[in-house]
């Protein structure tokens, strides 16, 4: 191992903790952030060569050349440097929607109103068309959100389903894998409750669904390719319509189901302005503000 060969991966592995940090937060895409450091294609690239030849090469017990096939160090060096980052941050969320949970969702709430303008921007073109899917996305998700909010299931269907999407979405550039799980009802079970209490009972089936990431890379190649507009238009107003998801200024409706307290629903309600309503309000402008930050890095990392 040469020095360089070291200072090469410890650069990959503090690339990957920085995604790791900003995938668990909703609102900031980790597909955003390889943009910035240079190494979202070759994140891809890697993702695709989970392919046919690799299997064979695999089998055929030549694990020199799949290594190489596959990018097998860098994706490896990555996935820790996520698991690290998101097991880091889990104690200190845990904390956060505990003792000040309208100032966490404040500052979600800002990432995610400031993603949409961001992500609405990717749109080549508006058109027509490109209004309609706006509108549908929109029009869904708002319906979702006020008729039948996510509430939390740890079914083993559903946080295979919940995996396989969160991993999806943390690849594209502009959506978060967090905000998903947030909209699914399982983001204090999965990024919070299971990491920092080892339920294995829930990190099993949602690591399963991860491997859903191998067969996506490729659709969402050929699909971004072929309908960018239309998918981002829909993706854009399903974000804006999902908001009041996140809208810090909520409580919860419990049921008790056996020996469990479950949250089927919120009843949402407007703040009074108070010094909590100040902090909330600069948490959210903060939020606005991190997302506008990390774009402008992102334009002149493309640039």
């Amino acid at each position: 191992m040469s020095a360089v060969w070291i200072k090469e991966q410890l650069s990959v592995f503090a690339k990957g903790l920085t995604m790791g940090a900003v995938n668990a937060i909703p609102g900031i895409s980790g597909g955003t952030i390889a943009m910035i450091t240079g190494i979202f294609e070759r994140i891809v690239n890697s993702l695709k060569s989970f392919d046919l030849t690799a299997l064979k090469l695999l089998l055929k017990g030549k694990f020199r050349e799949f290594a190489r096939h596959v990018d097998l160090i860098f994706i490896c060096n990555i996935m820790f440097a996520h698991v690290i980052a998101i097991v880091s941050l889990a104690k200190i969320f845990a904390f956060l929607f505990r003792d000040y949970p309208h100032y966490i969702w404040a500052y979600f709430f800002g990432l995610v109103f400031a993603s949409v303008f961001f992500l609405g921007k990717t749109i080549k073109k508006w058109s027509i068309s490109s209004v309609v899917y706006f509108l549908i996305g929109t029009s869904i998700a708002t319906y979702i959100s006020i008729a039948t909010p996510g509430v939390e299931n740890d079914s083993v269907w559903y946080l295979m389903l919940c995996g396989a999407i969160a991993i999806c979405c943390k690849v594209l550039p502009g959506t978060s894998g967090a905000f998903v799980l947030i909209l699914m009802g399982n983001y204090e079970l999965i990024v919070i409750d299971s990491i920092n209490n080892w339920r294995f009972e829930i990190l099993v089936p949602v690591g399963i669904g991860v491997i859903a990431i191998f067969p996506f890379s490729r659709f969402l190649s050929w699909m971004l390719k072929r309908f960018h507009n239309s998918a981002i238009s829909l993706l854009t107003g399903f974000i804006l319509g999902s908001l009041l998801t996140l809208w810090p200024w909520k409580k919860s409706i419990v049921e008790i189901f056996g020996e469990k307290e479950k949250t089927i629903g919120y009843e949402w309600f407007l703040p009074q302005l108070s010094v909590e309503f100040v902090t909330a309000l600069a948490l959210c402008i903060s939020g606005v503000l991190t997302i506008y930050l990390i774009e402008i890095l992102a334009g002149k990392k493309e640039n």
